[in-house]
């Protein structure tokens, strides 16, 4: 339902409303305004006091007054141009359109200018192969501008990422750094799925297990005998997605345990609570929001930011 499908009663339920709340705030500044029967001049002291503070008769500046009739005047103004009475459809004629057919809202009409100006240019772009892209510096401003707008807020501004957001400026992919796997993310979206084993191994057993994935990775701090006592674990477990070695296996997504780069955090906590929780990361696709042209483009700017 838009604007223009309103009832007859919901239109003028909210015509009088929004009038009236217009004119009970005019009315309430208006009032309380007033001077009263026996108040004290502007500046004097009321005869109130509460711990030695007294309390003195000064009414709000002039212009802090003046910003509250200027807002109702705003709103006046607003209302009159734009809708927000009913059915009004506002002197400017705009409209946001019926959501579940916009083909004339006023969105639309913006989105069709912003395409016929940068379609040609995404198009152009598109045809070249990502490696190539990511060489060209107008192509990687047009990148990070889209990684800005769609992917910053998870990982972060810099690509750096966040917990249990994958920083995408160094040498290590969870799916596969090619430029084709990178697109692939970007526009099918990836969902991981490690299961818990806390049931399954017990207290003592995740323990073991996380100081043999600490060993993994080439960490000092992993205790060498519950390590010892982890590796049959690991391979019961683990190694049918991690790998025999902890390599991972990019097809699955299960990342290498060997580089000491962790999505949700390397401290042994946070790998304990890992192993015992499970983790269920999620990224949505980006195919139908950006479609494939501007998809191509963000991928060469994430593979550009590859060191190698």
């Amino acid at each position: 339902m838009n604007e223009y499908d309103m009832s007859t009663f919901w239109h003028w339920w909210v015509v009088v409303l929004t009038l009236a709340n217009i004119a009970g705030i005019y009315w309430l500044i208006r009032w309380t305004a007033k001077k009263r029967p026996g108040e004290v001049a502007e500046g004097s002291e009321t005869g109130h006091s509460w711990d030695g503070l007294s309390e003195f008769n000064n009414p709000l500046p002039r212009w802090w007054l003046y910003m509250f009739y200027f807002t109702i005047v705003f709103a006046l103004i607003y209302l009159v141009l734009y809708p927000g009475l009913g059915r009004f459809a506002g002197m400017l004629g705009w409209h946001s359109g019926n959501m579940l057919n916009v083909e004339d809202s006023q969105y639309m009409q913006e989105r069709q200018r912003a395409e016929e100006r940068f379609g040609p240019i995404f198009a152009a772009m598109a045809e070249q192969p990502i490696p190539v892209l990511a060489e060209d510096s107008d192509a990687l401003a047009t990148g990070r501008r889209l990684y800005l707008n769609y992917c910053s807020t998870c990982h972060g501004s810099d690509a750096r990422g966040a917990s249990g957001f994958p920083n995408l400026a160094n040498d290590f992919w969870q799916w596969g750094g090619t430029p084709s796997a990178i697109q692939t993310s970007i526009a099918q979206g990836r969902q991981a799925n490690m299961p818990g084993f806390g049931d399954s191994l017990g207290e003592e057993g995740v323990e073991e297990v996380a100081h043999y994935v600490l060993q993994l990775s080439g960490r000092p701090d992993a205790d060498e005998a519950r390590a010892e006592a982890g590796q049959a674990r690991y391979q019961m477990f683990c190694a049918g997605c991690h790998g025999q070695d902890g390599g991972g296996m990019e097809m699955l997504g299960a990342p290498a345990l060997t580089e000491n780069v962790w999505t949700y955090g390397g401290s042994l906590a946070a790998i304990k609570h890992t192993i015992e929780q499970g983790r269920a990361g999620v990224m949505p696709g980006f195919q139908e929001l950006l479609g494939e042209e501007r998809v191509h483009v963000l991928s060469a700017y994430i593979y550009s930011l590859n060191p190698d």
